[in-house]
C-alpha cells in the first residue's frame, strides 16, 4: 500500500517542550521507531510541520542585520532541511540497512494573489504571554494572535496550487525507497506570467493541505495524518466531547473544528477523500500501526 504519513508539529515537539534540540531529536527518534515498525510492508512518503522551528529560526533572524535577514521562504527551505536530515537519520538507524531513505526539498507553488497575504493565521515559533508577544510584534513588525492559553507570531498561510517535481518522488517510490518531502508544507513560491520563473514567498503553507495535495498527486492509497491526540473530537474541551471513530467525509466537513488545529487536518482529509475516493485517517502517532489498519484514529471515508 502507498501511505503518505503527515507528522504533525504537535508530534515532533510535545505541548508545552521548551524548543531545544535534544527534545526535538528525542521526538522525532519515536516518530521514526513507530514508522519503522510498519514500513517493511508499505510505500511510504512522510511529510512533516515546521511552525515551531521555521518560527524560531524566523525570530533569530530578527535578531541580527535586518538587511541580512533571510526571508521566510529561505527558512522554510532551511527547516526542511534541518527536520528532515534528522528525521532520515532517525529512520535510517531504524530500519534494516537495505530500506533507503532521503528528503527532498519540495517547491510548492502558490497563487500570489491568494487572500491569505492580507489574512495572516498560519502560528509559528514559540508561545509568549500577551505582554511579550505585543513587545516582540511591535519590535520587529510581526501580527500576533492568541494560541490556547498564549499568543504566537502569525504568517500568511496560503493554499497550496501545485507541487513541483513530482517525479523524483515517483522514481525513488519505485525503488523501494521512503521519501521524505514537502517538509513545513514545502516551500511556497509563485510563477511568474512568463508561465516558467518562480520566485520565493513570504509565508508558511498548512503542512496538512500541501500533505493531502501531495498523495492525492501520487495516487496514495491512504492520507495518515499522526498528531498527539488519539482521534478527531467534536465538542472539544466540553462535557459533550467524543471521540470521533469511522466517518464519512460529508459529516466531518459539517463539524466545525478550530482554524489553528485540528480545522486544516479535518479539511485535508475531507479533500483527499473527495479527490480519490480513498481513506484518510487522523490519530495517535502511538497508534500509526492500527491506524493504517483501520482499527484506530478518525477513519474518513466517502
Amino acid at each position: 500500500m502507498r501511505i503518505l504519513i503527515a507528522l504533525g508539529g504537535n508530534a515532533l515537539l510535545r505541548r508545552g517542550e521548551p524548543m531545544t534540540m535534544a527534545h526535538q531529536i528525542a521526538n522525532i527518534r519515536r516518530a521514526a521507531t513507530q514508522i519503522a515498525r510498519f514500513a517493511g510492508e508499505h510505500q511510504l512518503v512522510i511529510a512533516h510541520g515546521n511552525g515551531p522551528q521555521v518560527g524560531l529560526l524566523a525570530l533569530q533572524a530578527a535578531n541580527g542585520n535586518a538587511e541580512d535577514a533571510a526571508p521566510l521562504d529561505v527558512l522554510d527551505a532551511e527547516s526542511e532541511g534541518m527536520i528532515g536530515y534528522l528525521l532520515e537519520q532517525e529512520l535510517a538507524n531504524a530500519l534494516p540497512a537495505a530500506r533507503q531513505v532521503a528528503t527532498l526539498l519540495t517547491r510548492v507553488e502558490v497563487d500570489a494573489d491568494d487572500p491569505a497575504f492580507a489574512h495572516p493565521t498560519k502560528p509559528i515559533g514559540p508561545v509568549y504571554t500577551q505582554a511579550q508577544a505585543e513587545l516582540l510584534a511591535a519590535r520587529n513588525g510581526w501580527r500576533i494572535a492568541p494560541d490556547g492559553s498564549g499568543f504566537r507570531r502569525v504568517v500568511a498561510s496560503p493554499k497550496p496550487r501545485r507541487i513541483d517535481a513530482l517525479k523524483p518522488v515517483e522514481w525513488l517510490l519505485e525503488h523501494d525507497v521512503i521519501v521524505i518531502a514537502a517538509g513545513g508544507g514545502g516551500i511556497p513560491v509563485t510563477l511568474a506570467a512568463d508561465g516558467r520563473t518562480r520566485t520565493g514567498v513570504e509565508a508558511v503553507i498548512d503542512k496538512d493541505l500541501c500533505s493531502g495535495l501531495l498523495a492525492a498527486n501520487l495516487s496514495a492509497d491512504l492520507l495518515l495524518i499522526a498528531t498527539d491526540v488519539d482521534a478527531v473530537y467534536a465538542d472539544w474541551h466540553t462535557p459533550s466531547e467524543r471521540a470521533l471513530g469511522e466517518i464519512s467525509a460529508a459529516a466531518l466537513r459539517s463539524i466545525v473544528f478550530p482554524a489553528g488545529s485540528m480545522g486544516p487536518k479535518v479539511e485535508a482529509a475531507c479533500d483527499f477523500v473527495a479527490r480519490t475516493g480513498k481513506r484518510a485517517v487522523i490519530g495517535s502517532l502511538e497508534q500509526i500501526e492500527e491506524m493504517a489498519a483501520g482499527t484506530a484514529g478518525t477513519q474518513v471515508t466517502r
